[in-house]
């Protein structure tokens, strides 16, 4: 249609009537645009998961479905069989054995002791350690390598107004004797650096900590009979010198994390030859770097501490003959700056889409850490990173992160995280793992768990042998598979990130399946319960399905019966 002889005749048409026809043309032009524009190239395909049963095949470590002591809910822990129970923390390095108590160091005003007058050396942990067994799970223990233990039982703290004066904090409950324990900093900010280090400490050696690792022998057995099977060297030493400045105010160096490590560990295997070893655990990207005591790392010629560290342990084996770490182990918490992603609720919309993407750090080269720590450095790829290390530096050593908390537990925004972490802990081949901060039984949070531990509620778990699972869009749709052993099933883990339902192609390859596979979905639908669905219709060339919006899935697809 010629426009312009429209517009300019005006002998059979008004003007105005040629104006609305204009007008009402370009704005079908715009629509139809549009709608083109937006079928065409504007949303984003649904993903295509494919699964080949003989590819990549490696095993998934039981040990990675782990938790730590604290906080734990004993319910979820006894219903789980969590394989592994952790005691640790900042309190841990000040443990004192023969009374039973601990200190709690910058945590809480340096606080030490508790309420008990007549302690039984060991109790605490003996409890931890019984249930554990009872529970079957393995125990990891902490051996504190600081020189210094809490001295009493009953309540004492490092920086008493009475002694040091007035402080920046204090303690808002009055002990002891009506005292007040402050957090070591005088009010203008200023550390308090003469106390005395025997204030509420005595000090410790390793002879002193074999007694107790002997206790842990005679009253439960071996490592290998179900006893205390890991031994862990001490917590985050690197924040010695802040967390516990009342007894080690000085930034831990190279050769000191060493050389305790070295009398420690080695005393434990001695003492326990059928007992592991864990160390450094330390807190963070900073300190695999480099120590905190500066220049450290040029004085030994810019390698990292943690690899350092892995040649030293090495080195010690070679001399020695005897080896004194099994598990390389350092603590990971995502940093995404600006916000509270770690040990901190779901948080608004902007919070859990960053929660949900900050996993890639543990394993994605493509993925550039959305932090200071990613402006400065290549892409973070922690658990391969990790792995490459030991690798180089010291074969053979097993690879563990005993804390990390992506948040959120209590939300489902938690669960779909904390399932996909568990996914990518099987995938790169993660020796061992234990959360911080466990949700409770109700929570979401522990319906992760419950999807590769406890999916039907009569123990039906996912496999243990990993095989190559892949999703064209794991932001959108995340897939991790595995086979079972003991009966041959392909199992299946596909989570669903988006707020919207997806419908899915699956493409099958190297397995003979059954007919029906079982599908299991927790999702917002219904957060108290993992919901089995009607069975899926399976071939050999895979199955069509689809995913609710904010949902973990899990298919059991069952083995061709021969």
């Amino acid at each position: 249609m010629n426009l312009r002889f429209l517009l300019q005749s005006s002998e059979n048409k008004p003007r105005r009537l040629v104006l609305f026809l204009l007008g009402l043309i370009t704005t079908l032009t715009i629509a139809v645009t549009a709608a083109y524009f937006k079928s065409a190239i504007g949303q984003t395909p649904n993903p295509i998961l494919s699964v080949d049963v003989t590819a990549d095949r490696h095993s998934i470590s039981p040990d990675i479905y782990g938790m730590n002591d604290y906080a734990l809910d004993p319910a979820l822990a006894k219903e789980l069989r969590i394989p592994v129970e952790r005691w640790g923390a900042n309190h841990t390095s000040r443990y004192n054995w023969l009374v039973d108590s601990s200190n709690a160091g910058d945590d809480f005003f340096f606080v030490g002791g508790g309420d008990n007058k007549n302690p039984v050396p060991g109790d605490s942990i003996d409890k931890i350690v019984k249930t554990n067994r009872n529970n079957g799970s393995k125990s990891i223990v902490t051996i504190p390598i600081i020189g210094y233990v809490n001295k009493l039982s009953i309540w004492n703290c490092g920086f008493r107004v009475s002694k040091y004066g007035p402080q920046e904090k204090t303690n808002p409950y009055i002990f002891p004797e009506g005292d007040k324990c402050g957090n070591g900093k005088r009010p203008d900010g200023t550390l308090i650096t003469d106390n005395n280090r025997l204030d509420v400490s005595i000090t410790s050696n390793p002879e002193f900590q074999k007694a107790w690792v002997q206790h842990l022998v005679k009253t439960h057995g071996t490592a290998e009979s179900g006893g205390a099977e890991i031994y862990q060297m001490d917590n985050e030493p690197s924040g010695w010198g802040n967390t516990h400045r009342d007894v080690h105010p000085e930034q831990t160096s190279y050769e000191e994390l060493r050389d305790r490590t070295y009398k420690y560990a080695s005393m434990v295997k001695a003492t326990d030859p059928t007992a592991k070893v864990l160390g450094p655990s330390d807190f963070g990207w900073i300190v695999y770097a480099d120590s905190l005591v500066k220049g450290d790392r040029e004085k030994h010629g810019g390698v990292w501490f943690a690899r350092w560290y892995l040649q030293q342990m090495r080195a010690y084996e070679q001399q020695k003959g005897v080896r004194i770490l099994d598990y390389f182990d350092e603590h990971y918490y995502p940093v995404v700056d600006d916000l509270c992603v770690a040990n901190c609720p779901a948080g608004d919309a902007k919070t859990q889409s960053a929660r949900l993407r900050s996993t890639r750090s543990l394993w994605d080269p493509t993925y550039t850490d959305e932090s200071w720590i990613g402006k400065s450095n290549p892409p973070l790829t922690i658990i391969p990173r990790f792995r490459e290390w030991v690798k180089q530096d010291y074969p053979g050593t097993k690879v563990a992160i005993t804390e990390y908390n992506w948040g959120g537990l209590e939300s489902i925004n938690g669960a779909l995280t904390q399932a996909d972490i568990l996914g990518i802990f099987g995938q790169e081949q993660l020796d061992l793992a234990t959360l911080w901060g466990p949700p409770k039984s109700s929570e979401p949070g522990s319906y992760a768990f419950r999807t590769y531990l406890n999916y039907d509620g009569k123990g039906g778990k996912y496999g243990d042998t990993w095989v190559r699972s892949h999703s064209t869009d794991r932001g959108q749709l995340s897939i991790y598979g595995s086979q079972r052993t003991n009966d041959g099933a392909l199992t299946l883990v596909i989570i669903n990130k988006t707020s919207k339902k997806l419908t899915s192609n699956l493409s099958l390859k190297g397995f003979n399946p059954a007919a029906k596979a079982q599908f299991y979905t927790y999702s917002e639908a219904n957060l108290g319960a993992i919901v089995r669905q009607d069975d899926l219709a399976v071939s050999a060339a895979g199955f069509k399905a689809t995913y609710p919006a904010n949902s973990i899935t899990l298919v059991a697809i069952p083995k061709e019966k021969a």
